[in-house]
Protein backbone atom coordinates (compact mmCIF):
# COMPACT_ATOMS: atom_id res chain seq x y z
CA UNK A 1 0.00 0.00 0.00
CA UNK A 2 1.48 3.43 -0.90
CA UNK A 3 2.72 5.49 1.99
CA UNK A 4 0.59 8.36 3.20
CA UNK A 5 1.91 11.81 2.37
CA UNK A 6 2.68 14.37 5.03
CA UNK A 7 0.23 17.24 5.42
CA UNK A 8 1.36 20.86 5.61
CA UNK A 9 -1.44 23.23 6.61
CA UNK A 10 -0.83 26.85 5.63
CA UNK A 11 -2.73 29.23 7.89
CA UNK A 12 -2.67 32.92 8.69
CA UNK A 13 -3.12 35.17 11.69
CA UNK A 14 -5.59 37.43 9.83
CA UNK A 15 -7.45 37.42 6.51
CA UNK A 16 -5.63 38.59 3.36
CA UNK A 17 -2.19 37.97 4.87
CA UNK A 18 -0.83 36.23 1.77
CA UNK A 19 -1.74 32.55 2.23
CA UNK A 20 -2.54 31.82 -1.42
CA UNK A 21 0.60 33.66 -2.51
CA UNK A 22 2.68 31.58 -0.07
CA UNK A 23 1.08 28.37 -1.38
CA UNK A 24 1.93 29.41 -4.95
CA UNK A 25 5.54 30.33 -4.20
CA UNK A 26 6.17 27.34 -1.96
CA UNK A 27 4.57 24.79 -4.32
CA UNK A 28 6.74 26.04 -7.15
CA UNK A 29 9.89 25.51 -5.06
CA UNK A 30 8.73 22.05 -3.98
CA UNK A 31 8.06 21.09 -7.61
CA UNK A 32 11.52 22.38 -8.58
CA UNK A 33 12.92 20.01 -5.95
CA UNK A 34 11.14 17.13 -7.70
CA UNK A 35 8.55 16.53 -4.98
CA UNK A 36 5.10 15.11 -5.76
CA UNK A 37 2.60 17.53 -4.20
CA UNK A 38 -1.17 17.75 -3.87
CA UNK A 39 -3.32 20.74 -2.92
CA UNK A 40 -6.64 21.31 -1.19
CA UNK A 41 -8.62 24.07 0.50
CA UNK A 42 -11.25 22.48 2.78
CA UNK A 43 -13.11 25.70 3.58
CA UNK A 44 -13.95 27.87 0.57
CA UNK A 45 -14.68 31.60 0.59
CA UNK A 46 -14.55 32.75 -3.03
CA UNK A 47 -16.83 30.90 -5.44
CA UNK A 48 -17.84 31.54 -9.03
CA UNK A 49 -19.51 29.65 -11.85
CA UNK A 50 -17.38 28.20 -14.61
CA UNK A 51 -18.86 26.16 -17.45
CA UNK A 52 -22.00 25.36 -15.46
CA UNK A 53 -20.16 24.16 -12.35
CA UNK A 54 -19.41 26.14 -9.21
CA UNK A 55 -15.69 26.37 -8.47
CA UNK A 56 -13.60 27.80 -5.64
CA UNK A 57 -11.53 30.45 -7.43
CA UNK A 58 -8.31 30.02 -5.41
CA UNK A 59 -8.38 26.24 -5.85
CA UNK A 60 -8.97 26.50 -9.59
CA UNK A 61 -6.27 29.14 -10.02
CA UNK A 62 -3.61 27.36 -7.94
CA UNK A 63 -4.30 23.95 -9.52
CA UNK A 64 -3.97 25.56 -12.96
CA UNK A 65 -0.81 27.57 -12.06
CA UNK A 66 0.91 24.44 -10.74
CA UNK A 67 -0.37 22.18 -13.57
CA UNK A 68 -1.69 19.72 -10.98
CA UNK A 69 -3.62 16.70 -12.29
CA UNK A 70 -7.16 16.28 -10.90
CA UNK A 71 -5.96 13.34 -8.78
CA UNK A 72 -3.75 15.83 -6.91
CA UNK A 73 -6.50 18.35 -6.10
CA UNK A 74 -9.28 17.69 -3.59
CA UNK A 75 -12.66 19.36 -3.79
CA UNK A 76 -13.50 22.11 -1.33
CA UNK A 77 -15.86 20.66 1.29
CA UNK A 78 -17.81 23.69 2.38
CA UNK A 79 -18.49 27.29 1.40
CA UNK A 80 -18.23 29.64 4.34
CA UNK A 81 -21.25 31.73 3.43
CA UNK A 82 -24.41 33.12 5.03
CA UNK A 83 -26.60 30.20 3.87
CA UNK A 84 -24.37 27.50 5.37
CA UNK A 85 -23.81 29.47 8.57
CA UNK A 86 -27.57 29.83 9.09
CA UNK A 87 -28.16 26.11 8.45
CA UNK A 88 -25.54 25.27 11.07
CA UNK A 89 -26.94 27.74 13.60
CA UNK A 90 -30.47 26.39 13.14
CA UNK A 91 -29.20 22.83 13.63
CA UNK A 92 -30.17 21.78 10.08
CA UNK A 93 -26.56 20.97 9.22
CA UNK A 94 -25.38 18.20 11.57
CA UNK A 95 -22.50 17.05 9.35
CA UNK A 96 -19.40 15.78 11.14
CA UNK A 97 -16.95 17.77 9.03
CA UNK A 98 -13.87 16.43 10.80
CA UNK A 99 -14.87 12.90 9.82
CA UNK A 100 -15.66 14.05 6.28
CA UNK A 101 -12.28 15.78 6.14
CA UNK A 102 -10.46 12.53 6.94
CA UNK A 103 -12.49 10.58 4.37
CA UNK A 104 -12.13 13.10 1.54
CA UNK A 105 -8.52 14.01 2.05
CA UNK A 106 -7.13 10.51 2.41
CA UNK A 107 -7.74 9.94 -1.30
CA UNK A 108 -5.11 12.55 -2.24
CA UNK A 109 -2.66 11.48 0.42
CA UNK A 110 -0.28 9.54 -1.81
CA UNK A 111 2.79 11.41 -3.00
CA UNK A 112 5.22 13.38 -0.87
CA UNK A 113 3.27 16.31 0.55
CA UNK A 114 -0.30 17.58 0.68
CA UNK A 115 -0.50 21.37 0.94
CA UNK A 116 -3.70 22.44 2.64
CA UNK A 117 -4.80 26.06 2.56
CA UNK A 118 -6.30 26.89 5.95
CA UNK A 119 -9.10 29.26 6.95
CA UNK A 120 -8.74 33.07 6.87
CA UNK A 121 -7.54 33.40 10.46
CA UNK A 122 -7.03 31.34 13.62
CA UNK A 123 -10.74 31.09 14.54
CA UNK A 124 -12.55 31.01 11.18
CA UNK A 125 -14.34 27.69 10.57
CA UNK A 126 -14.84 26.94 14.28
CA UNK A 127 -18.60 26.68 13.82
CA UNK A 128 -18.05 23.68 11.50
CA UNK A 129 -15.14 22.14 13.47
CA UNK A 130 -12.87 23.29 10.64
CA UNK A 131 -10.73 25.93 12.36
CA UNK A 132 -6.97 25.82 11.73
CA UNK A 133 -6.20 23.77 14.83
CA UNK A 134 -9.17 21.42 14.30
CA UNK A 135 -8.10 20.68 10.71
CA UNK A 136 -4.47 20.18 11.84
CA UNK A 137 -5.56 17.71 14.54
CA UNK A 138 -7.98 15.82 12.27
CA UNK A 139 -5.33 15.28 9.58
CA UNK A 140 -2.29 15.21 11.86
CA UNK A 141 -0.85 18.13 9.87
CA UNK A 142 1.97 20.48 10.76
CA UNK A 143 1.27 24.21 10.39
CA UNK A 144 3.07 26.98 8.52
CA UNK A 145 1.69 30.39 9.52
CA UNK A 146 1.69 33.49 7.34
CA UNK A 147 1.54 36.82 9.18
CA UNK A 148 1.33 40.26 7.65
CA UNK A 149 3.84 42.57 9.34
CA UNK A 150 2.25 45.54 11.09
CA UNK A 151 4.97 46.58 13.56
CA UNK A 152 7.30 44.87 16.03
CA UNK A 153 4.09 44.13 17.95
CA UNK A 154 3.56 41.37 15.37
CA UNK A 155 5.57 39.37 17.93
CA UNK A 156 2.48 39.29 20.17
CA UNK A 157 0.25 37.88 17.44
CA UNK A 158 2.78 35.16 16.66
CA UNK A 159 3.27 34.28 20.33
CA UNK A 160 -0.50 33.85 20.72
CA UNK A 161 -0.58 31.71 17.58
CA UNK A 162 2.24 29.52 18.95
CA UNK A 163 0.32 29.04 22.21
CA UNK A 164 -2.70 27.91 20.19
CA UNK A 165 -0.99 25.69 17.64
CA UNK A 166 1.77 24.36 19.93
CA UNK A 167 4.30 21.86 18.58
CA UNK A 168 2.48 21.55 15.27
CA UNK A 169 3.91 24.96 14.28
CA UNK A 170 6.70 24.20 11.83
CA UNK A 171 7.48 27.85 11.05
CA UNK A 172 6.23 31.30 10.11
CA UNK A 173 6.41 33.57 7.08
CA UNK A 174 6.40 37.29 7.91
CA UNK A 175 4.98 39.08 4.91
CA UNK A 176 4.57 42.62 3.59
CA UNK A 177 7.47 44.20 5.49
CA UNK A 178 8.23 47.80 4.41
CA UNK A 179 11.80 47.97 3.03
CA UNK A 180 12.94 50.39 5.74
CA UNK A 181 11.78 47.93 8.44
CA UNK A 182 13.52 44.81 7.06
CA UNK A 183 16.72 45.40 9.02
CA UNK A 184 15.00 45.74 12.41
CA UNK A 185 12.83 42.67 11.69
CA UNK A 186 15.92 40.56 10.92
CA UNK A 187 17.94 41.98 13.82
CA UNK A 188 15.30 42.01 16.57
CA UNK A 189 12.03 40.27 15.74
CA UNK A 190 13.43 37.08 14.14
CA UNK A 191 15.98 36.23 16.89
CA UNK A 192 13.29 36.83 19.54
CA UNK A 193 10.80 34.52 17.79
CA UNK A 194 13.44 31.82 17.24
CA UNK A 195 14.20 31.85 21.01
CA UNK A 196 10.47 31.30 21.66
CA UNK A 197 10.53 28.19 19.46
CA UNK A 198 8.99 29.93 16.44
CA UNK A 199 11.16 29.24 13.35
CA UNK A 200 11.10 32.17 10.90
CA UNK A 201 11.31 30.61 7.42
CA UNK A 202 10.92 33.86 5.46
CA UNK A 203 10.79 37.62 5.85
CA UNK A 204 9.21 38.96 2.68
CA UNK A 205 9.54 42.63 1.68
CA UNK A 206 6.42 44.62 0.81
CA UNK A 207 5.60 44.49 -2.90
CA UNK A 208 3.45 47.16 -4.54
CA UNK A 209 2.82 44.78 -7.42
CA UNK A 210 1.39 42.05 -5.17
CA UNK A 211 -0.88 44.58 -3.49
CA UNK A 212 -2.02 45.97 -6.85
CA UNK A 213 -5.45 45.56 -8.44
CA UNK A 214 -6.42 45.52 -12.09
CA UNK A 215 -8.41 48.38 -13.62
CA UNK A 216 -11.03 45.76 -14.54
CA UNK A 217 -11.43 44.83 -10.87
CA UNK A 218 -12.00 48.52 -10.01
CA UNK A 219 -14.62 48.77 -12.78
CA UNK A 220 -16.51 45.86 -11.19
CA UNK A 221 -16.21 47.11 -7.60
CA UNK A 222 -17.22 50.69 -8.48
CA UNK A 223 -19.87 49.63 -10.99
CA UNK A 224 -18.14 52.14 -13.28
CA UNK A 225 -18.82 53.07 -16.89
CA UNK A 226 -15.72 52.72 -19.08
CA UNK A 227 -15.48 55.82 -21.31
CA UNK A 228 -12.41 54.74 -23.27
CA UNK A 229 -9.79 51.99 -23.68
CA UNK A 230 -11.93 48.96 -22.79
CA UNK A 231 -8.96 46.95 -24.08
CA UNK A 232 -6.62 48.11 -21.28
CA UNK A 233 -8.56 46.99 -18.21
CA UNK A 234 -5.70 44.56 -17.51
CA UNK A 235 -3.46 47.45 -16.37
CA UNK A 236 -2.39 47.06 -12.73
CA UNK A 237 -2.98 49.87 -10.24
CA UNK A 238 -0.46 50.08 -7.38
CA UNK A 239 -1.53 53.30 -5.67
CA UNK A 240 -4.41 55.71 -5.30
CA UNK A 241 -4.27 59.48 -5.73
CA UNK A 242 -7.04 62.00 -5.16
CA UNK A 243 -7.02 65.05 -7.40
CA UNK A 244 -8.67 67.56 -5.09
CA UNK A 245 -5.93 70.21 -4.79
CA UNK A 246 -4.80 72.96 -7.16
CA UNK A 247 -3.08 71.89 -10.35
CA UNK A 248 0.51 72.83 -9.32
CA UNK A 249 0.26 70.82 -6.11
CA UNK A 250 -1.37 67.97 -8.02
CA UNK A 251 1.48 67.73 -10.52
CA UNK A 252 4.08 67.49 -7.70
CA UNK A 253 1.95 64.92 -5.89
CA UNK A 254 1.36 62.81 -9.02
CA UNK A 255 5.05 62.78 -9.95
CA UNK A 256 5.95 61.08 -6.67
CA UNK A 257 3.67 58.12 -7.33
CA UNK A 258 3.70 55.13 -9.66
CA UNK A 259 0.94 53.31 -11.53
CA UNK A 260 -1.88 55.26 -9.92
CA UNK A 261 -5.62 55.38 -10.15
CA UNK A 262 -6.50 59.08 -9.97
CA UNK A 263 -9.91 59.99 -8.55
CA UNK A 264 -11.11 63.48 -9.43
CA UNK A 265 -14.27 65.37 -10.34
CA UNK A 266 -15.54 65.21 -13.91
CA UNK A 267 -15.29 69.03 -13.98
CA UNK A 268 -11.58 69.15 -12.91
CA UNK A 269 -10.20 69.20 -16.46
CA UNK A 270 -6.74 70.62 -15.54
CA UNK A 271 -6.27 67.83 -12.94
CA UNK A 272 -7.30 65.22 -15.51
CA UNK A 273 -4.74 66.65 -17.92
CA UNK A 274 -1.97 66.55 -15.27
CA UNK A 275 -2.86 62.95 -14.36
CA UNK A 276 -2.68 61.78 -17.97
CA UNK A 277 0.89 63.10 -18.30
CA UNK A 278 2.15 61.21 -15.20
CA UNK A 279 2.28 57.53 -14.14
CA UNK A 280 -1.49 56.95 -14.28
CA UNK A 281 -3.12 53.59 -15.04
CA UNK A 282 -6.68 54.89 -14.98
CA UNK A 283 -8.64 58.07 -14.38
CA UNK A 284 -11.80 57.78 -12.27
CA UNK A 285 -14.23 60.67 -12.66
CA UNK A 286 -16.88 61.32 -10.03
CA UNK A 287 -20.13 63.27 -10.34
CA UNK A 288 -21.09 61.74 -13.70
CA UNK A 289 -19.80 64.72 -15.70
CA UNK A 290 -18.31 63.67 -19.05
CA UNK A 291 -14.75 64.89 -19.75
CA UNK A 292 -14.13 67.14 -22.77
CA UNK A 293 -13.34 65.46 -26.09
CA UNK A 294 -9.61 66.41 -26.01
CA UNK A 295 -9.16 64.54 -22.67
CA UNK A 296 -10.73 61.40 -24.15
CA UNK A 297 -8.56 61.71 -27.27
CA UNK A 298 -5.37 62.08 -25.18
CA UNK A 299 -6.35 59.12 -22.96
CA UNK A 300 -6.94 57.02 -26.10
CA UNK A 301 -3.44 57.92 -27.38
CA UNK A 302 -1.79 57.12 -24.03
CA UNK A 303 -3.85 53.92 -23.58
CA UNK A 304 -5.24 55.07 -20.22
CA UNK A 305 -8.82 53.95 -19.43
CA UNK A 306 -11.18 56.63 -18.11
CA UNK A 307 -13.95 55.45 -15.79
CA UNK A 308 -17.05 57.37 -14.77
CA UNK A 309 -18.77 56.61 -11.46
CA UNK A 310 -22.09 57.63 -10.02
CA UNK A 311 -20.55 58.12 -6.56
CA UNK A 312 -19.02 60.92 -4.52
CA UNK A 313 -15.24 61.07 -4.06
CA UNK A 314 -15.22 59.79 -0.47
CA UNK A 315 -17.31 56.69 -1.26
CA UNK A 316 -15.22 56.01 -4.38
CA UNK A 317 -11.98 56.18 -2.37
CA UNK A 318 -13.39 53.93 0.39
CA UNK A 319 -14.37 51.25 -2.15
CA UNK A 320 -10.95 51.39 -3.85
CA UNK A 321 -9.09 51.16 -0.52
CA UNK A 322 -11.21 48.19 0.52
CA UNK A 323 -10.40 46.54 -2.83
CA UNK A 324 -6.66 47.07 -2.20
CA UNK A 325 -7.07 45.43 1.20
CA UNK A 326 -8.64 42.30 -0.31
CA UNK A 327 -6.28 41.56 -3.15
CA UNK A 328 -5.97 38.09 -4.66
CA UNK A 329 -2.99 36.83 -6.65
CA UNK A 330 -4.90 35.74 -9.76
CA UNK A 331 -2.73 37.51 -12.36
CA UNK A 332 0.22 35.80 -14.10
CA UNK A 333 2.48 38.81 -13.40
CA UNK A 334 1.83 38.37 -9.65
CA UNK A 335 2.54 34.63 -9.81
CA UNK A 336 5.92 35.42 -11.36
CA UNK A 337 6.59 38.03 -8.67
CA UNK A 338 5.72 35.74 -5.73
CA UNK A 339 7.83 32.92 -7.17
CA UNK A 340 10.84 35.22 -7.35
CA UNK A 341 10.24 36.61 -3.84
CA UNK A 342 9.84 33.17 -2.27
CA UNK A 343 12.81 31.69 -4.14
CA UNK A 344 14.96 34.52 -2.83
CA UNK A 345 13.67 34.78 0.75
CA UNK A 346 12.10 31.45 1.78
CA UNK A 347 14.32 28.82 3.43
CA UNK A 348 12.97 25.76 1.61
CA UNK A 349 15.75 23.44 2.80
CA UNK A 350 15.02 24.23 6.43
CA UNK A 351 11.33 23.46 5.87
CA UNK A 352 12.10 20.15 4.12
CA UNK A 353 14.40 19.13 6.94
CA UNK A 354 11.67 19.94 9.50
CA UNK A 355 9.18 17.90 7.46
CA UNK A 356 11.68 15.03 7.17
CA UNK A 357 11.46 15.15 3.38
CA UNK A 358 14.35 14.57 1.01
CA UNK A 359 14.02 15.97 -2.51
CA UNK A 360 13.78 13.38 -5.25
CA UNK A 361 16.42 15.31 -7.17
CA UNK A 362 16.03 18.89 -8.29
CA UNK A 363 14.51 19.54 -11.67
CA UNK A 364 16.89 20.99 -14.28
Amino acid sequence: MPKSAKCLLIGSTETYSGKSATVLGLSYQLQQKGLDIAYAKPLGTCFSESGGTVVEEDVQFIAHSLSLPTSRVAATMLALDEVNVQKRLRGEDKTDYRQLLKQQYLQISQGDLVLLEGPGDLTQGNLFDLSLLQVAQALDAVVLLVARYNSLLSAETLLSAKQLVGDRLVGVVINDIPTEQLEIVDAQLCPFLEKQGIPVLATLPKSDLLRSVSVGKLVTQLNAEVLCRHDRLDLMVESLAIGAMNVNSAVKYFRKRRNMAVVTGGDRVEIQQAALETSTQCLILTGQLPPPAFILTRAEELEIPILSVDLDTLTTVEIIERTFGQVRVHEPIKVQCIRQLMTKHFDIDRLLSKLGLTPAGALP
